[in-house]
């Protein structure tokens, strides 16, 4: 199972398409609202998410994903279930996933010294000791990161590739349609 963490201010498109892919995908993805059952995107879509951020059980996790926006990124980076469940999957070497701002935690954290990375623009600096990928999107052994809106399908793809494998995912993008 994976959660995807949903801040006040975060970006709708970074979210739902990963979430999208998961489902087709039959993989387990709850949407977890960070304060409360219901948020509301950077523009302004409120979303009713499957469950909210107390008492989340660690039981059958596989990993974590995080959309950026602001002020989506700053909601998440200071809300302490979030970092709880960043540690968590750091320890047990579980999937972690962060678009946009959203590497910027990760980061901050120190858990992209060594890696590959990618971000939006203007967070280069908070990516501390990454070594910068030009990509969209960028893998590095459990960790997953792309730059923004406009990679949020091939997000979504690379970590369906991750979790069931490249051919699978080749599959799915053309069930899709996709490129």
């Amino acid at each position: 199972m994976f959660y995807i963490f949903l801040a006040n201010g975060f970006e709708e498109c970074e979210a739902f398409a990963p979430v999208d892919i998961l489902r087709r995908a039959d993989i387990t993805v709850k949407t977890v609202g960070v304060g409360g059952k219901t948020i509301v995107g950077s523009h302004g879509i409120s979303v009713n998410c499957d469950t909210d951020n107390l008492n989340l059980p660690t039981d059958n996790l596989e990993g974590i994903i995080l959309p950026g926006g602001m002020p989506g990124t700053l909601n998440l980076e200071k809300d302490g279930t979030v970092q709880k469940f960043i540690d968590y999957c750091a320890c047990n070497n579980l999937l972690i996933c962060a678009i946009c701002a959203a590497p910027s935690i990760l980061g901050h954290k120190n858990l992209l010294n060594g890696k590959t990375a990618t971000c939006f623009p203007g967070f280069e600096k908070d990516l501390l000791g990454a070594t910068l990928s030009p990509n969209p999107v960028a893998r590095d052994g459990n960790i997953i990161t792309a730059y923004g809106a406009g990679a949020a399908f091939d997000f979504g793809f690379e970590i369906l590739s991750f979790i069931k494998g490249e051919e699978f995912s080749h599959n799915l993008k053309k069930q899709m349609k996709y490129k």
